[in-house]
Formats: C-alpha cells, structure tokens, sequence
C-alpha cells in the first residue's frame, strides 16, 4: 500500500499532454501555476499545491506563464477520492519537503529503495489529513478560485471583480480576511510573489526580474522589488534558491490522442 513507482520533475513546463496513468498521479507544483483539464472539469493551482488525480482519468496541464513540480505515481494508496482534486496551500512546507525527499531517494543511483514506500505513507497521511471537506464558505471560495484563476495576468482588476459580486466590497473583503487571514488583496500579492520567486529560481528568470514581475502580475518592476525584497529579506536579482531540474515522464503514462 502506497507504494511509490515513480517520481519525476518539470523544470519550467507550458503544457503536458493529454495522457491518463494506470496508477494514481500526485503533482505538487514547486513554481508557477496552471489548469489541469479533465473532461468534465478544469481545477486551477499554483506554488504549494497539489494535484491528486485518480487512476485512469485523462488530463492534460497547460499555463501561460509555466510551471514547475515534482510528480510521483503510487499504487494502492490509502485514499478514498473518486474524482480530480486540489489539495490548497502545503503553507508549513512539510508536504514539499517529502515529495523532494522522494523525488532524492527515486533518482539517486544509491538510493535507499526501501524508504520510498515510507515516504508514500507519509505523503498519504498529509493529504488524508488536509483532505478540504470545505475550507471556505462558497462565496470567500469562488473568490479564491477567481485570484488563483487570474493572478499572473498586470491588467487583473480585484476591485473590480469583487463589485461583480452581490455584496458590497468592503464585506466581501472582511469576510474573505476572516476566514483566510488575509485580504483578498494580500492573498493575490502573496501568491504573485510566490510564483515570481520560482520563477526567478529557474535559468530563465535569472537576469529577467523586469519580465518576471510582468509574467507574475507586476506592472511596476520597482513596485515588484520592493515588495519582493520585503517578503524575501533579498531582491530579486539576488534570490538564489535551488532551481528544479527536468525528468522524464512516468513508466505507466499512456498518451491520448487527441
């Protein structure tokens, strides 16, 4: 039971093709966001997400900006889905820290091959536990999925989509604060400034702070590096993490033609 097959990376990726896997695929997205499509539903996702599809679904992935993750297929896990999911915001890092430790044990030629299937439980028991029965109420829950859906785009307008909705703005952005933290505004900057800061750990976005901030949703590079350099403690130009590092796909994908 939750056993590991395979483990793999995207360094920055546009588009996966429509494929469907014998096992179970989870994807936590380390940069970017994106839209996995199904054929009945599209979920939206960025940093710290994951991905939980279920065996024999086809999906494909697309993004404008690209994106980058870490994909693992498991065999018999301990989860109860039947349908596409979004598991939202791994925010405390543990999740990510087991999927890179999988990814390690997978691909290193003296990998200990025996800590995989624990490494599978223990990314098991983190989605079973963050499993989203409904984190927001519907209305704070459609403009979540409206920031996630629309954030990297400069002429993005918040204001304006909140007074679309039939409630006056200063209450949607109390309700929003209360059950988040955070007002809708902070939660689009955070996650615009998460994707820029994946974005800036990759081969391409070093030197490209000015276009970066653009593909992130800045219109103002000085604006962006400001509030950038608050977040982070560096400025863009200086932020140096450990970029990812492409892989090949897994051993049971099978193409769709479409």
């Amino acid at each position: 039971m939750n056993n590991i097959l395979y483990v793999g990376k995207h360094a920055l990726t546009w588009t996966v093709s429509r494929h469907i896997h014998k096992s179970w695929e989870l994807i936590y997205c380390t940069g970017g966001a994106g839209e996995m499509h199904f054929d009945d539903r599209t979920l939206s996702y960025g940093v710290n997400d994951v991905a939980i599809v279920p065996p024999m679904i086809p999906h494909s992935n697309a993004s404008r900006e690209g994106f980058t993750n870490i994909h693992m297929n498991l065999t018999d896990p301990a989860l109860t889905y039947t349908e596409p999911l979004i598991i939202r915001a791994d925010s405390n890092g543990f999740l990510r820290d087991a999927f890179t430790a999988a990814f390690y044990y997978w691909s290193e030629a003296s990998a200990e091959y025996t800590l995989l299937p624990l490494y599978g439980q223990l990314i098991v028991a983190y989605l079973t536990q963050y499993r989203p029965i409904r984190r927001h109420s519907e209305t704070v829950q459609q403009i979540e999925d409206n920031i996630l859906q629309h954030y990297p785009d400069c002429t993005y307008d918040l204001n304006a989509y909140l007074s679309s909705l039939p409630f006056s703005t200063e209450y949607l952005k109390k309700m929003f604060k209360k059950e988040t933290g955070l007002t809708p505004l902070q939660y689009l900057t955070d996650r615009r400034l998460e994707n820029a800061a994946s974005t800036l750990s990759t081969f391409w976005g070093k030197g490209n702070v000015s276009e970066t901030a653009r593909m992130c949703g800045f219109s103002d590079p000085l604006y962006f590096s400001r509030l950038f350099k608050k977040k982070y403690g560096v400025s863009p130009r200086n932020y140096t993490p450990e970029a990812a590092s492409p892989a090949p796909s897994g051993p049971d994908e099978v193409k769709i033609m479409v």
